[in-house]
């Protein structure tokens, strides 16, 4: 028995494919991850088969499911069947999830009117969804009072709600760290029991691995290897995938630290609040001319939260900043964990970057110079954000930012959205500008091993007495 079959999927930017033909099927217990690079296609993949492309790009094929056959070019046969047949559990919360409502009545409205509870049972079960993702007490919280981590994790109560058989997970774990990937993982997995179907897009190794079943390799929009998870990650054929297996931070060797300028910055005793509840206390540390400041820590501890005080954008409970003096404010930047939300959605990329470029003494050339480094096409330039992947769009956010040419930078989860091979690349660029402009980078991510490769000193907001700053091997080694 097959669930759902998808065959001879494309998708087109005008004449141009972006997603040559793409055939699979979803069997009842048995997961099927696609696995690649960022702008591989993955996520024109899953849109293409849920009939939600944007309206620019150009879908092709057919797609079985049960009884039913749709037409892909077609997508408005595909809406009755949205979380009632078909869920999909987003890559970016922000967009799924309505600022003006809080988490939990998001839960419970899917289950009202998709499901059809009354109201006071929808709530129950919504508190009982957000429980089973350690979420308990986030029930009254808006979305912009949610951690990035946390917020994903509420996107998968609410798409989850209205008891699809058949998931469609993209990049469900991005932002998360080891512990809650796992258990998002287990929780996808837990649904197969009862014989449901999962297709999980992901550039993520371990989540790959840990769902298992069989496995599809993208490219350039292209199929380069296909079969069970397990053997093709034990024993690639394909040399592209022996490359994507071989980028995983756990294999990166350590960075050498470079020699210390003067203290850009100094924290003395920070302390902060969200919600009524402390996030962190007595954090203090210096941050020097060319160094990278590591900071790690589980979803929701305050990692985001550390970098707005930093740069002025949240006021401390408690503690002071103190800045290098005669710069200027843009001297000190934030590179967002979601880019979706940083970018106008109705201007094209290149009109963004090249007005930024202009306010700040750049030429379209900088641009020019940058896209190549970053990995990204051209083309992507002529564009709106809705019509590029979410790592595309992390790169782009991270080329505005160097136009600027800043002094220190809060990268927020900036390889969250990556696949291995481009993580690096983005990671090495990082580290370039830290050592070569003498910029003094705090680096937030949820990736022990990365971190430990890569930053001078980690401070860790996982350890449940007084934080500390240690070197990062040290605490890379603690939090594995």
């Amino acid at each position: 028995m097959t669930l759902l079959r998808a065959e001879n999927i494309t998708v087109s930017d005008a004449d141009t494919p972006i997603l040559h033909p793409v055939s699979l099927h979803l069997s009842p217990g048995e997961p099927l991850v696609v696995l690649g690079e960022t702008g591989s296609g993955k996520s024109l993949l899953a849109q293409a088969i849920m009939g939600t492309l944007p309206k620019d790009l150009s879908p092709k094929g057919r797609v079985v499911l049960g009884d039913r056959l749709l037409d892909a070019a077609r997508p408005v046969g595909f809406r009755p069947l949205w979380g009632r047949e078909i869920a999909v559990l987003p890559q970016e919360p922000w967009l799924s999830l309505d600022p003006l409502m809080r988490a939990g009545a998001q839960v419970s409205e899917a289950h009202r009117l998709v499901r059809g509870l009354g109201a006071a049972e929808a709530r129950a079960q919504a508190q009982e969804d957000l429980a089973r993702l350690s979420l308990d007490g986030a029930e009254d919280r808006y979305p912009h009072e949610l951690s990035g981590g946390m917020a994903q994790r509420v996107a998968i109560a609410a798409a989850r709600a209205g008891g699809a058989r058949i998931v469609i997970a993209d990049e469900p774990t991005k932002g998360l760290d080891a512990a809650r990937r796992d258990e998002v993982a287990d929780l996808l997995l837990a649904e197969l029991a009862q014989g449901g179907g999962l297709l999980v897009i992901t550039h993520d190794l371990a989540l790959a691995r840990r769902i298992g079943g069989r496995i599809i390799i993208l490219r350039e929009g292209k199929v380069v290897e296909a079969g069970v998870t397990r053997s093709v990650m034990a024993a690639p054929v394909k040399e592209y995938t022996r490359e994507l297996i071989a980028a995983d931070p756990e294999t990166w060797a350590a960075r050498r630290k470079p020699p210390a300028g003067a203290a850009m910055l100094s924290a003395t005793g920070l302390a902060a609040e969200r919600g009524g509840h402390r996030l962190f206390s007595d954090i203090s540390f210096d941050l020097c001319e060319g160094r990278i400041l590591g900071v790690t820590g589980p979803s929701g501890c305050g990692k985001s939260t550390l970098g707005d005080v930093i740069l002025g954008l949240v006021r401390p409970a408690a503690g002071r900043v103190e800045r290098e003096p005669g710069l200027p404010p843009t001297a000190f930047q934030k590179l967002y964990q979601d880019p979706v939300a940083a970018f106008p959605r109705h201007r094209t990329l290149g009109r963004t970057l090249f007005d930024v470029a202009c306010r700040h003494g750049q030429t379209q050339g900088r641009i020019d110079a940058l896209m190549p480094r970053l990995g990204l096409a051209p083309a992507l330039l002529n564009r709106k954000p809705g019509a590029v992947s979410g790592g595309e769009l992390q790169r782009l956010a991270l080329l505005r930012l160097l136009l600027v040419r800043p002094r220190f930078i809060f990268a927020d989860e900036p390889t969250s959205r990556l696949d291995p091979i481009t993580q690096k690349q983005v990671i090495g660029l990082l580290t370039e500008t830290a050592e070569r402009e003498g910029c003094g980078i705090m680096l937030v991510s949820h990736d022990a091993a990365l971190v430990g490769a890569t930053a001078d000193h980690v401070l860790s907001l996982a350890a449940p007495q007084k934080h500390t700053e240690l070197n990062a091997p040290i605490v890379a080694g603690a939090l594995q």
